[in-house]
């Protein structure tokens, strides 16, 4: 994406109160199940379809003075996916990047954390009785982490979708970083 600068997270914390900041978090578990009976899931990650209908990841902005990155992120999980993101915490050690959109006064910061399976179903019958199901988010979304036969079902099909900002390179960049792919899977960014 055009104009957008990635930088470490203490420079990003650096910038000064002019500065806005957002949290979104990339949520994904192991997932042995098995599509048509033959077709191994191997992990299950969620986006959200947002107001705009676009896709991102559960978070939103942060007020520093307030709270941490983390504090501000884990509590817009809160609401909107609801109480069964309170049996888990995003923290400092999830953090995967920052980056700045030229133009705009605005830092992103991108966090992935790792559940048990257990917990990101509970995440998903939880998140219609979120305070933000049905405002600021319509609905969550398990990314196809495969590609069918033809060579465009799966993931490959899910990406010509319309994203928010960063959020595509933002799951590209964390798929293949924590080697959810599967072998021989190649992406463009």
């Amino acid at each position: 994406m055009a104009g957008v600068r990635k930088l470490d997270l203490e420079e990003a914390l650096e910038l000064g109160p002019n500065w806005r900041h957002a949290c979104h978090a990339l949520l994904y578990a192991p997932d042995p199940g098995l599509l048509f009976g033959r077709i191994p899931l191997r992990y299950a990650a969620l986006m959200q379809m947002r107001f705009d209908g676009r896709l991102g990841f559960p978070g939103g902005f942060v007020t520093l003075q307030n709270e941490s990155l983390e504090d501000g992120l884990n509590r817009e999980l809160r609401e909107e996916l609801g109480d069964a993101a309170a049996a888990f915490r995003v923290e400092r050690a999830d953090h995967r990047s920052s980056r700045t959109v030229s133009g705009r006064r605005i830092v992103t910061h991108f966090y992935v954390r790792r559940l048990t399976l257990e917990q990101l179903a509970a995440v998903e019958i939880g998140a219609p009785h979120a305070k933000d199901h049905g405002l600021e988010v319509l609905g969550l979304v398990r990314v196809p982490l495969y590609t069918l036969q033809d060579g465009v079902g799966g993931l490959p099909a899910f990406l010509e979708n319309t994203f928010i900002g960063t959020a595509r390179e933002q799951l590209l960049e964390a798929l293949q970083d924590l080697g959810l792919l599967k072998s021989g899977s190649v992406l463009r960014l």
